[in-house]
């Protein structure tokens, strides 16, 4: 992700302290899976001298019941072992599932109170690979990575201990080469991280590029560009698995290393104790329960070094992950918000706005810029694209804040309200509306989530859009697709603008509303706009000077600047940009 400011990036392993407040909310858990893995780490521990007693008296005791006893023994260890270890394993993977999601939700509502700019800078591929793949690599670490890593710690520990315990001489010797397996999984645990971390990045690049091709299929296979984007996704596909080959190398060498010396170490240390079972200083049970707890320990010495990689790769998603939740907002509430009353008069002012967007300082999209809105009044904002016409209605909407100068509602500077409940007060109808793969009723609903089905119906009929949506196969239920894929673009537009028309709010934002209507279909839906838009202050964006010509004002803007205002006819007089405007498109 770009940012204008990085901030320093979190060690991998330090990253993953961010997850404790995650973990809080379920201590039950927490304290089921440390119990389960004390009791399953003492019964595996308790083994070794189960079998020792098993040999040294179990096979010396001439009672044939006396062997029966030990070995019933080792089987009740062994039941507790199975026992604990499934408590154990329900326990943590039923935690791992719970923080994930309370993780993935956590970033979600995050992302959505993020201002434009960010969006703006950041490919929205990136964040859903964060959301997924970033938030399943932890899945796996807390249910089973950690699990893993914690239950090899404790047995190494105690093996170490019962081998102190067993033998002071042999485990001395086998303390010697401690340093020496240390020593490779410190250097090569750091070129892993390194690793981990771009592997994780190249697989945000394939999964951004997916995202992006995918969501522009029309334009794709219109220019018959599939080969094309194809091999774009496999060149992002084949870097994320040269970056996973390199680590997945680096880790194999590292286990390979540690198993050789933990194993080597053992070797020379049992040939010793061997010879001291031969010399009659060490009984042969003794032996057997010191090379099981080698055993032990060297297995959890290799498990530690396998899980070292993923633990490492995990706490790069979670360094990922931190640095999305780190992001803020420009746009913000402030601490003790101005109230508004449930609906407003709709003044609206911008006065001596100036204002140019993230990296373009040196382009001011609008330069001491003043309108005025009397509530309940039409205003057109018309001119050449790149005027500044939907920068007015970002700011008014306090996506954005202007660098200069203040916007206002009903006497109310808009950085003194809260964006939420300044955005209730506002109905807007984009020029390209957005339609949700859900059914036709809940995409009306998306306007009043209260709305009932009569209120739908009022409102699909008032945008004319009740016609075609009673005609679909199930009606108001028929899914509509991602998109709304199944509408065309100008029942798309209808669509929108009923879910406006629903909202009931005493400002409307039209910005080219008509824009994607044929001939028949603008004529249709002008008498519904025009109901819509009185008794609400409305501001209406319009490249087709036929749908703004019964506005009570008209603003022409050029270069962010507003170079004429009147109705129609007294633009028309004056000559200007927007006669000419009118002359190209009327005699078109």
């Amino acid at each position: 992700m770009n940012t204008e400011s990085p901030t320093p990036r979190p060690r991998p392993l330090a990253a993953l302290r961010a997850l404790l407040p995650f973990l809080r909310p379920y201590r039950a858990l927490v304290v089921g899976w440390l119990g389960f893995l004390v009791l399953s780490s003492s019964a595996t521990l308790a083994l070794p001298v189960a079998v020792r007693l098993m040999i040294d008296r179990g096979f010396s005791d001439q009672d044939p019941s006396g062997i029966d006893r030990w070995f019933v023994g080792l089987i009740a260890v062994a039941l507790v072992l199975a026992v604990a270890t499934a408590g154990r394993f329900f326990c943590v993977s039923l935690l791992g599932e719970k923080v994930v999601a309370d993780l993935r939700e956590r970033v979600f509502q995050h992302l959505l109170r993020l201002d434009m700019d960010f969006f703006a800078r950041t490919r929205a591929g990136e964040l859903i690979s964060r959301l997924a793949a970033d938030t399943e690599l932890l899945r796996s670490v807390v249910s089973s990575t950690l699990s893993v890593a914690l239950r090899s710690t404790v047995t190494m520990l105690g093996s170490g201990i019962a081998l102190l315990i067993t033998s002071p001489r042999l485990a001395g010797m086998a303390a010697i080469g401690i340093p020496v397996v240390i020593l490779p999984i410190v250097l090569y645990g750091r070129r892993v991280q390194r690793l981990a971390r771009d592997n994780q990045d190249r697989i945000a690049d394939a999964n951004a590029s997916a995202s992006e091709t995918l969501g522009a299929i029309h334009t794709v296979q219109s220019y018959v560009r599939e080969e094309h984007e194809a091999q774009r996704f496999g060149d992002a596909v084949r870097a994320s698995i040269a970056s996973a080959r390199r680590r997945i190398g680096t880790q194999a060498a590292l286990t390979a290393v540690v198993i050789l010396l933990v194993f080597g170490a053992i070797t020379g240390v049992l040939w010793i104790g061997a010879r001291d079972v031969i010399g009659g200083t060490l009984s042969a049970g003794t032996l057997g329960q010191f090379v099981l707890y080698a055993v032990i320990g060297a297995g959890s010495i290799g498990a530690l070094t396998e899980v070292w990689a993923e633990l490492q790769r995990a706490g790069g998603g979670m360094g990922r992950i931190e640095e999305l939740l780190a992001e803020r907002t420009t746009i913000e509430a402030p601490q003790n918000p101005e109230p508004l009353p449930e609906r407003v008069r709709g003044e609206l002012r911008l006065e001596d706005v100036t204002f140019h967007y993230a990296g373009r300082e040196n382009q001011p999209a609008l330069k001491h810029f003043n309108l005025h809105l009397r509530p309940g009044e039409t205003v057109a904002l018309v001119g050449p694209s790149g005027a500044g016409k939907s920068t007015v209605l970002q700011l008014l909407l306090r996506f954005h804040d202007p660098q200069q100068g203040s916007v206002s509602l009903d006497g109310h500077d808009l950085r003194r309200l809260d964006p939420r409940e300044l955005r209730r007060q506002i109905a807007l109808v984009p020029q390209n509306p957005v339609l949700f793969g859900t059914d036709a009723r809940d995409n009306l609903r998306y306007g009043r989530l209260d709305a009932d089905d009569a209120a739908i119906i009022e409102a699909a009929r008032t945008a004319e859009a009740h016609g075609f949506l009673s005609n679909l196969p199930e009606g108001y239920d028929t899914h509509l697709g991602e998109r709304g894929v199944r509408l065309s673009g100008g029942q798309q537009q209808r669509v929108a603008i009923a879910r406006a028309v629903l909202k009931d709010a005493p400002v409307l934002l039209l910005d080219e509303a008509t824009s994607a209507l044929d001939a028949q279909s603008e004529r249709d839906i002008q008498q519904a706009l025009e109901r819509l838009m009185h008794g609400r202050t409305t501001l209406v964006i319009a490249h087709r000077l036929a749908t703004v010509r019964r506005a009570d004002r008209i603003i022409v803007l050029d270069a962010g600047r507003i170079v004429a205002e009147g109705t129609h006819e007294e633009l028309i007089a004056q000559g200007g940009l927007y006669a000419e405007l009118a002359r190209l498109q009327f005699s078109a």
